[in-house]
């Protein structure tokens, strides 16, 4: 007997791996850019004056419902935008993507328990959620396939 349809099994698995990272990276590359560019929008146009504004607000809110500090909320918020801008594309185009999704993963975390803080159940979900996928994406990592920096192989 042959082992040829084995070999062909194992290689559709992988391709499949690999196109079901390619996705799931695709739309956490996405959803994490465009979260940080959304930061920098207010009534229809994009300034660093807006981000600001609307950081320093988010940062106030947390603050004001909450027991932390409004020098360690500020301090988040004001990175947060760009953070997400850098890590979003570092996703996209395939960089260091271990690493950059686990730093990710962790800036979720710190979305969340900001949110957890101020007792907002459903946005605790929806982080939660995306927290789950960055999970899955450093399981399938592995996968990877299309990378301008990939991973070191180990």
């Amino acid at each position: 007997m042959s082992n040829h349809p084995a070999s062909s099994s194992d290689s559709n698995e992988r391709s499949e791996y690999t196109a079901a990272f390619l996705l799931l990276r695709l739309f956490l590359g996405l959803r994490t850019l465009l979260a940080g560019v959304e930061k920098f929008e207010g009534s229809g146009t994009y300034s660093f004056a807006n981000y600001y504004k609307n950081m320093t607000r988010m940062a106030e809110g947390i603050t004001g419902a909450s027991f932390m500090p409004i020098w360690m909320t500020k301090n988040f918020a004001h990175s947060l935008g760009y953070l997400l801008i850098v890590f979003g594309l570092s996703i996209l185009l395939g960089l260091k993507l271990r690493v950059t999704l686990f730093l990710t993963g962790l800036l979720y975390v710190g979305l969340s328990f900001g949110l957890m803080a101020v007792q907002e159940g459903e946005g605790v979900a929806w982080i939660g959620m995306q927290i789950l996928m960055f999970a899955f994406a450093l399981v399938l990592v592995r996968h990877n396939r299309f990378a301008l920096w990939a991973d070191s192989a180990k």
